[in-house]
């Protein structure tokens, strides 16, 4: 598909990950046919909630749909689309996938997570074996949708080489530095540390948890490691979910943002963070290595070091640079990046 499209397009979105779930990926998928559909692109998105599911084993928010190829398929055959996307790699977008494939019809695929290290992690099954499954699902597409330089190469380097950009973006009516400060947040004792995002072994919350610059860490979110890290972190505020603009006081709130992650492949928080002007510390690994410069954050292989440097930081610089992170542009990445279906294959 090109910029120059004239003539809106069905597109069709298989994904395993949707509402009520909590995560980059569900809100990645969200901003974007949101804004497709101001442009006048028709999306349906086909999701778990439209099958029978069951909990996901350790990850119960996660449900994991018994959907039947044939299933999947007849609601794709009833919306004709022009083009469909498989957004993961769970058993939803494995039945469209088959389907696809023995009908002939072309799809892409995106790469939202290290798969293989979210598994190993939550596992032990070594990350090379899951990485024969990830080279099985996404062989197949026309293109891979990725966010960043290192995960491209990291497919290209995995055999897969079809991959096309497609970056994040900001919602600036919720997330900038004129916010009012969370009211939780404003007599804590400085500088006020903050993470958001999922309370899961996979997103490494424990290194940030332990590091020991002075000040207040702030934890919002929810996932099935928060019990114990409260148990064991009782001088850590824990603030459950947020959202919207209660979420962008709680970003305005923060000295600093810390990205403990080691499995990401973007980190839409921290441009969250930065478009309200907080600083962001993390490792020098894939997402902040991709995201971060030095005029708005700090990366270290100790954390603490890290923080302290980023602490550093220009606010107003932090908040110019979150703001060229735009859900437009990167809606029009993904419409540049899906292939179009030929016209007696949309017709059939």
């Amino acid at each position: 598909m090109t910029a120059a499209e004239a003539e809106p397009v069905r597109i069709a979105i298989v994904t395993d990950a949707w509402e009520p779930q909590v995560n980059g990926v569900v809100r990645t998928l969200k901003s974007v046919r949101r804004v497709l559909e101001g442009q006048g692109h028709e999306v349906e998105v086909i999701s778990p909630d439209l099958f029978h599911s069951l909990p996901c084993p350790t990850y119960p928010e996660i449900r994991l749909a018994l959907a039947r190829t044939a299933s999947v398929g007849a609601l794709l055959e009833r919306f004709r689309p022009t083009a469909i996307h498989l957004a993961t790699e769970g058993p939803l977008c494995i039945a469209a996938r088959r389907w696809c494939l023995r009908h002939g019809m072309p799809f892409t695929t995106a790469y939202h997570t290290q798969f293989p290290d979210y598994v190993s992690a939550r596992s032990g099954v070594p990350a090379e074996w899951i990485w024969r499954y990830i080279r099985w699902f996404h062989a197949a597409s026309q293109a891979i949708l990725a966010s960043t330089p290192s995960i491209r190469q990291s497919l290209v380097d995995h055999g897969l080489g079809q991959v096309k950009h497609w970056g994040r973006g900001v919602d600036l009516s919720h997330f900038r530095p004129d916010q009012h400060p969370h009211s939780v947040m404003q007599d804590l004792p400085r500088p006020v540390q903050l993470y958001v995002g999922r309370v899961a072994v996979e997103k490494n919350l424990e290194a940030f948890l332990r590091t020991d610059h002075p000040g207040t860490k702030v934890v919002v979110g929810d996932g099935p490691a928060r019990a114990g890290l409260e148990a064991r972190f009782p001088d850590v505020h824990f603030l459950g979910p947020l959202f919207g603009e209660q979420l962008g006081s709680a970003y305005a709130a923060a000295d600093v943002f810390v990205f403990p992650s080691k499995t990401d492949t973007f980190g839409l928080v921290m441009i969250e963070a930065l478009a309200c002007g907080v600083p962001v510390a993390g490792y020098p690994v894939t997402g902040p290595i991709d995201v971060l410069t030095p005029e708005v954050g700090a990366m270290a292989p100790d954390l603490t070091e890290a923080i302290a440097e980023a602490l550093t930081k220009d606010r107003a610089a932090c908040a110019g640079y979150g703001r060229s992170f735009t859900w437009e542009a990167s809606a029009q990445q993904f419409l540049q990046a899906l292939y179009p279906m030929r016209d007696e294959q949309a017709a059939a």
